[in-house]
């Protein structure tokens, strides 16, 4: 786990929403100290306040964590069966047009 990189992220994201790293500890119930450990990449954090802090930040875990998570094609499936799992079939369908049409291109671009 790279904790440098997840602060990085979380202080991008602070900033995005002009929060100070104080009203940020404050809305998800931490000491101002610990948010700036954790945003210097040098104090853990739990999954309790992982998920408080994406809650009030208005990101996903996936999105804070996606520096730490291998990009396997398993993983990959796995993400993509994530987006698409309730949607109806046309949609799933059309987002597969969607990648045969980039992929396509990609192909297309680089030959």
């Amino acid at each position: 786990m790279d904790y440098k990189r997840l602060g990085k992220r979380i202080r991008e994201e602070r900033q995005r929403l002009s929060l100070t790293q104080a009203q940020l500890a404050e809305a998800i119930d931490i000491s101002d100290t610990y948010m700036g450990a954790i945003e210097r990449g040098e104090r853990s954090l739990t999954l309790d306040t992982l998920v408080r802090l994406v809650n009030r930040l208005g990101v996903t875990v996936d999105y804070m964590l996606s520096d730490s998570v291998a990009n396997n094609d398993s993983n990959i499936a796995a993400q993509f069966r994530q987006i698409t799992d309730g949607q109806p079939p046309e949609r799933k369908q059309l987002a597969i047009n969607i990648l045969r049409t980039l992929f396509s291109y990609f192909e297309n671009e680089y030959e």
